[in-house]
């Protein structure tokens, strides 16, 4: 039997424009206590808030555990379950011989956060009154809208080269 404690995590992103202001929201539930997690940036994309949603979530763990995270972002699962990410890092973060992969800063953390625990993704339908889902939904809308103050420096620094 694992000595792992399972958390339950879920997580969220949002950006308004997209690019625009965005947030992300998460949030763990362990042996019936709750954690929220939300932040805001002024500039960024849906995806990497849906990447630093599950990213901040899986951080935010102080030891080994075994975890469900639910998302509504296939962009997240699919770069997780299927290998995709994996597949980019080996590759130098090309997606094949042309394209580079997007938002390679926050794949490499959220690869290493997976490697820490014991993780299996869960896709959940968006604004289908999933009630985790939803409370973070509005976390990441929360923050998107009424405190964008941090940088996200990665993206504001690929925009301002061009990319």
């Amino acid at each position: 039997m694992s000595t792992e404690k399972t958390v339950r995590a879920y997580s969220d992103g949002s950006a308004i424009g997209n690019p625009g202001p965005g947030g992300y929201g998460a949030l763990l539930i362990w042996n019936g206590q709750e954690k929220e997690f939300s932040a805001g940036f002024r500039m960024t994309t849906n995806n990497r808030m849906e990447l630093l949603g599950a990213i901040v979530a899986l951080e935010s763990l102080k030891r080994r555990c075994r975890v469900i995270l639910s998302t509504d972002s296939q962009y997240v699962v699919n770069g997780i379950e299927k290998g995709w990410a994996r597949k980019w890092r080996a590759n130098g973060w090309r997606r094949n011989k042309k394209e580079m992969a997007l938002n390679p800063d926050l794949w490499s953390r959220l690869l290493d956060a997976v490697d820490r625990h014991d993780v299996q993704f869960e896709w959940v339908r968006g604004h289908s009154g999933h009630v985790e889902n939803e409370r973070c939904d509005v976390l990441a809308n929360t923050a998107a809208r009424e405190n964008p103050t941090l940088i996200d420096k990665e993206f504001e620094a690929s925009q301002a080269a061009g990319n």
